[in-house]
């Protein structure tokens, strides 16, 4: 068990925690969710011990071993690949050393002898005979190959040294396991492992994740962080999110009585338990939703976007005409003989092994990057608003304020440009009151992402061309986003890791490889779970 004792943490007068007390008990799995900046990460830290409170204890169990999911990529350069995952069980690890140590002595007395007797026990019991072939197992189930075990971190690619890393975390099952953003750059492959890795984990398990799919798929609890307090609550994020909701419209009905609130909630609790045997947590999360009482279930003190994408005009029937459109980077091929044509309604998501390849086709159609042959082109009614994935040109150098800033993207010919308008736009998006004097040039990632959304809105575009929008957004914004790329009417491309905005939004796949393309009707968990499409991918990757 975890627990926290009235921990406090501030910085000046800025204060994220204040007196908190939570426990965290076995068999669970708690995503610990919150606003950006309300101190996720920062109370992941203080569990850890990198961060010490201001006031306040943590509490182990007594010998109970915590894993951290560690987010320094270059830490273990000089470290073989197969010795990082063994370096997460620090204990074996130094016992390890110890005992070689001890056995190469020149002047080997029978004290050793019995010294060593008992490090080959603790060896023993801690796993170390087979220590190294489950690492090895453990890294060829998270797709890195047995090749590669022998070779330096720093001599492998960036997203396989993720993967090491993640194993290092979870190898020798931990009492106690941290995560903090596990899936970043994984692929759905990995993540989906990683899912029902969870699902089976007998231990505690605390979790910073913004991916709805992956918090639902292993969350039996969530954590949530608000107004320097953590309150627990039983069920995943979407029983958090929905019983969170509903909780704060029935707040503001002051006709209806207290036991018609009460039996609605209840009846939602049903519905969720009934569903949840669906689930990979299933019996977890089924027996802590039975549990649950009216009094549980709080509104939400969350703020959420206005997004809104409103066409100016419909779409013509000529929107694209993509032709054998191919592309190579530095010698290596990221997609070749991509030929498709966007109908009506097409609401598309854009997929690769390769995420270069995504940006690359939609840096390509917007006009920023040459093609190494083919030929696109747009029809003439299109209006398009495009999310990069790397927004830096629009915001490198300025020291306009979000107002001035704004005022730039005002599509020709608009009428009644003043400070109201353009507060509007920007109060969509929570930059409220004084915030939109603020200068362009200290802009956090999520803020500046939150401009660029206002940007779009204010061109009123009937094709909406988007990369990796969730990037820098708290859950808040992502749900707001996700809800109204749903509903919106025109065209939308794009391409993203969250997986429950790809399968929400897109009606149809188009898969880029070096040696062709998949184009099918489908949503994208029909997409994964199809066996044609199966074989086509290992045909064009050559797998």
């Amino acid at each position: 068990m975890i627990s926290a004792n009235n921990v406090t943490l501030a910085y000046g007068k800025r204060v994220l925690f204040d007196e908190v007390n939570i426990s965290f008990t076995k068999g669970n799995c708690y995503g610990i969710i919150g606003a950006n900046g309300a101190g996720k990460s920062t109370f992941i830290k203080i569990i850890s011990g990198e961060i010490e409170p201001n006031k306040g204890t943590v509490d182990i169990s007594p010998g109970e071993r915590m894993a951290v999911l560690n987010q320094n990529q270059f830490e273990f350069d000089e470290v073989t690949v197969l010795n990082t995952v063994l370096m997460g069980h620090q204990k074996m690890w130094k016992l390890m050393h110890e005992k070689d140590a001890l056995y190469a002595k020149e002047d080997f007395t029978e004290a050793d002898g019995l010294k060593a007797g008992e490090m080959e026990h603790d060896f023993g019991e801690m796993g170390g005979y087979t220590a190294e072939s489950d690492a090895a197992t453990l890294l060829s189930e998270l797709g890195v190959r047995d090749e590669l075990h022998s070779q330096l971190m720093k001599d492998i690619a960036a997203n396989l040294k993720v993967r090491v890393l993640l194993a290092q975390a979870l190898f020798g099952n931990p009492d106690i396991l941290l995560l903090d953003e596990p899936t970043n750059n994984l692929d759905v492959e990995t993540i989906s492992w990683l899912e029902n890795f969870l699902a089976d984990y007998q231990n505690i398990v605390l979790v910073v994740s913004h991916d709805r799919h992956f918090l639902d798929a292993v969350c039996t609890h969530v954590a949530d962080v608000d107004k320097q307090k953590i309150r627990i609550y039983t069920g995943n994020y979407t029983f958090w999110y929905e019983s969170s909701q509903l909780a704060a419209r029935q707040a503001t009905d002051k006709n209806k009585k207290t036991e018609e609130k009460k039996k609605d909630l209840l009846e939602f609790i049903a519905r969720f338990s009934a569903n949840a045997s669906k689930s990979k947590q299933a019996t977890a999360r089924k027996k802590a939703l039975d549990k649950l009482v009216f009094e549980d279930i709080t509104p939400s003190n969350r703020k959420y976007p206005g997004i809104i994408f409103k066409q100016e005009r419909e779409v013509g029937n000529e929107i694209l005409k993509v032709d054998n459109l191919s592309k190579s980077v530095d010698g290596k091929t990221i997609f070749s003989k991509i030929k498709f044509d966007i109908q009506k309604g097409d609401k598309i998501a854009f997929i690769s092994r390769d995420p270069m390849a995504m940006t690359t086709l939609f840096e390509m159609i917007n006009g920023k990057v040459e093609a190494d042959g083919g030929t696109y082109e747009w029809g003439t009614t299109v209006t398009k608003a495009y999310l990069p994935n790397d927004n830096t040109e629009y915001f490198e150098g300025s020291k306009l304020n979000l107002m001035d800033w704004l005022r730039q993207y005002v599509p020709p010919g608009t009428r009644d440009v003043d400070e109201d308008f353009l507060r509007g736009f920007l109060g969509k998006m929570l930059f409220s009151g004084d915030e939109v004097t603020k200068k362009t040039n200290v802009l956090s990632g999520g803020e500046k992402v939150r401009c660029m959304v206002s940007k779009m809105m204010l061109q009123n575009p009937n094709v909406l061309i988007l990369d990796e929008p969730t990037n820098h957004l708290d859950l808040e914004s992502i749900i707001s986003f996700n809800d109204n790329v749903v509903a919106f009417t025109g065209i939308v491309l794009l391409t993203t890791h969250d997986h429950q905005f790809m399968q929400t939004v897109a009606t149809r796949i188009i898969e880029l490889t070096p040696n062709g393309m998949i184009d099918k009707l489908m949503t994208y968990d029909e997409y994964l779970a199809d066996d044609r499409v199966k074989a086509m991918r290992i045909e064009l990757y050559g797998d």
